[in-house]
């Protein structure tokens, strides 16, 4: 099940930067107990996000891109963030 915080991140990315591929892994249990962990459920995340969006961008840009269109969620609401962030001709 997704919570509200990650349904609200799929949303915000959708809208900002229109992937073609998007997963949003909640790795909150695996962080119980350590900092930043904060029992909402929802305190760590891992995204995987391809889009045409970073064509030609830089990796250091492309978490910037994602960041923004986060808003105030990163450092805010959840703790910790990883992102993976590809061009369309980019794979893992």
């Amino acid at each position: 099940m997704t919570g509200p915080v990650a349904r609200e991140m799929r949303q915000l990315l959708e809208s900002a930067l229109a992937p073609e591929r998007l997963e949003i892994i909640n790795d909150s249990a695996h962080h119980a107990g350590h900092s930043g962990h904060d029992g909402s459920g929802e305190s760590h995340f891992t995204i995987i996000i391809q889009s045409a969006a970073f064509a030609g961008v830089t990796r250091v840009m492309r978490q910037r891109m994602v960041n923004k269109a986060l808003g105030d969620i990163p450092g805010g609401r959840v703790h910790a963030l990883a992102i993976r962030a590809l061009a369309p001709d980019e794979s893992l």
